[in-house]
């Protein structure tokens, strides 16, 4: 019965809600950590499911450590197979939807002021200077493109070479959902980003390299891993342990810093909705008292 359902499931994610594979793989997980929960249950049938068993799931991940953020993620996720679920007959109602999403705690991650971030990319510049290694010069490029674009980690190692607009420099990236769209690349990343390709790249590209920008060590396309650890270590110049997510933040705040509008950000970041800008970006205290001081009648 659960490999049954599970295949029906998966096929219905790819097909009919046309979600991204790691979202598919993140549903199918889901249900697969739900369904050996009630078996331990000993629920023999599914159409015994009650609201009660979906509770006792919860809770069970609930006690083993899971945050609130992932329990809310798991109540979406379940809510999404119990509706579907009933719609195909394997259980008699929708059980799921009286289930009620706990509301997450907006926590900021590290953001770089701009003087530290001119570190970091210092470091690197001396670093790949001192020792021009392919490996080097890749990942201040790599660096560079990250917090002068603001993209995500899988939008990095997904760059292709067709993806690079020199003459108006701009990358071309695939987002969320295999969406599309251009971010503008700043002069120094872009110098850094060609400097990459033209000295650097042949010598670790190989038959299996394609098209890819960013390569490993063995020439294939370079890995989200091997990206954050790039990062991590280029941080260490501050003494930060942020990561590629904390770079991206920096860029949008400091975008934000420097008067560029929420829609703007929300275009660069590729979001789909502004709200989620609006919680990922986060404006300091200094750009709220000068907007308040140019803004206000009586400031």
């Amino acid at each position: 019965m659960s490999a049954e359902l599970i295949a029906q499931y998966e096929e219905h994610l790819a097909l009919v809600r046309n979600l991204a594979e790691n979202s598919i793989k993140g549903y199918v997980s889901d249900l697969e950590s739900f369904l050996r929960h009630i078996e331990s249950l000993g629920v023999g049938e599914f159409k015994e499911l009650t609201i009660s068993h979906i509770r006792s799931w919860l809770a069970e991940l609930t006690d083993k450590g899971a945050v609130r953020t992932t329990i809310a993620r798991r109540i979406v996720s379940i809510r999404a197979f119990t509706y579907w679920a009933a719609s195909q007959g394997w259980i008699s109602e929708d059980i799921g939807q009286s289930l009620a999403i706990p509301k997450a705690h907006r926590t900021l991650p590290e953001v770089l002021d701009i003087a530290d971030t001119e570190i970091v990319l210092a470091a690197m510049q001396q670093r790949a200077g001192e020792e021009p290694t392919p490996i080097n010069i890749r990942d201040l490029a790599m660096i560079e493109v990250l917090y002068a674009s603001g993209i995500r980690v899988s939008e990095l190692c997904g760059l292709d070479a067709s993806g690079i607009d020199t003459s108006r420099n701009t990358l071309q990236v695939i987002g969320k959902g295999d969406k599309e769209r251009v971010v503008p690349l700043g002069i120094p990343a872009m110098r850094a980003l060609q400097n990459y390709i033209a000295t650097a790249r042949p010598l670790l590209a190989k038959e299996s390299s394609g098209s890819a920008i960013f390569l490993g060590s063995r020439g294939k396309r370079i890995d989200q891993r091997t990206v954050r650890d790039v990062v991590y270590s280029a941080m260490a110049a501050v003494g930060s342990k942020m990561g590629p997510h904390g770079l991206r933040h920096t860029a949008a705040t400091h975008l934000l810093e420097g008067g560029a509008d929420l829609r703007t950000v929300q275009e660069i970041l590729g979001h789909s909705s502004l709200a989620t800008t609006q919680i990922y970006t986060h404006v300091s205290p200094e750009r709220l008292q000068k907007a308040y001081q140019q803004a206000h009648p009586r400031a």
